[in-house]
């Protein structure tokens, strides 16, 4: 594999330890030397993977990744009334506006647990590593992060326990070109929304959807979700809810942080939720969006 390639697995590996450190040593301003001996490379060649990666410096992209990156995005405030327009990204190479749009099972099928339904799957590379991808008749189902002992089928199993899966990338693969295109390729717009469907409760689904509101390189805070959905005392059950969101990336649970500027967790790690906010947050600045 090319470790240059921004879509390697391997290549978002070295940058998640050097994003690791980054996180730890922030404050003292690591050199790019530092930062190289992370990611088990030489410094120029961490510079030229890094920025290809992320379209700005390693030192640039630093500052994406400090708290108060976090405090000023959330005093700004977030418009969570804005389209989902920007759930994706835009520029040569890159998704120009992708639209989600979310179905949810009937209560009887929730309770199912797709029993009776065969989806297909694949595992395929993002600029945020390995990725299993489930769909239902060109529905997207599932998106999980993979760590490398995660076992694929486990995660489809968890969200949806009684479907009977069967391993066919090529069926999926259409779809993960839409989610993650080639960096080195034109991608055109899409014709439609790329669809989800939802296996949660109506509280649930609310609040997905709360997600797919918050624009591509801002910031929510689990009080401003809770209020969005009209239910402002809920900020607890808010946290439970984007915690078990089964599509990762796609209904951007990693914008949500504390609302004292802390990142908080993320259940596919948080050097990978970093690593998303500040490759948008890098990729807003530098105007890559159309």
């Amino acid at each position: 594999m090319n470790p240059n390639n921004p879509n390697n697995p391997y290549t978002y590996e070295q940058i998640a330890r050097a994003i690791e450190h980054l996180n730890r040593t922030f404050r003292d301003q690591p050199t790019l030397g530092e930062l190289a001996e992370h990611a088990n490379v030489s410094a120029f060649h961490f510079q030229r993977m890094f920025t290809e990666w992320a379209g700005v410096s390693p030192k640039k992209f630093s500052q994406y990744l400090t708290l108060e990156y976090a405090k000023e995005r959330l005093r700004q405030g977030v418009p969570l009334t804005a389209a989902a327009q920007d759930a994706g990204l835009s520029g040569t190479g890159r998704l120009h506006d992708l639209f989600v749009s979310i179905e949810g099972v009937t209560p009887g099928q929730f309770k199912q647990g797709g029993a009776g339904l065969t989806m297909q799957y694949g595992l395929f590379d993002s600029p945020f590593g390995t990725y299993v991808l489930g769909a239902f008749e060109g529905k997207i189902t599932v998106l999980q992060f993979l760590n490398p002992t995660d076992d694929p089928l486990l995660q489809l199993q968890t969200t949806w326990p009684e479907a009977t899966w069967q391993h066919h990338p090529a069926a999926v693969q259409a779809l993960a070109t839409l989610i993650f295109p080639s960096l080195n390729t034109h991608q055109a717009r899409p014709t439609h929304p790329l669809p989800v469907l939802l296996r949660g409760s109506a509280f649930q689904l609310k609040v997905w959807e709360a997600l797919l509101r918050i624009p591509e390189g801002q910031l929510a805070s689990y009080d401003q979700i809770a209020e969005a959905i009209g239910q402002p005392t809920a900020s607890r059950a808010v946290g439970t809810a984007i915690g078990s969101n089964p599509i990762g990336y796609l209904i951007p649970c990693h914008r949500v942080i504390k609302k004292t500027g802390l990142f908080g967790g993320y259940r596919w790690g948080i050097d990978r939720k970093q690593a998303m906010l500040g490759w948008e947050a890098a990729r807003c600045e530098v105007g890559l969006r159309v």
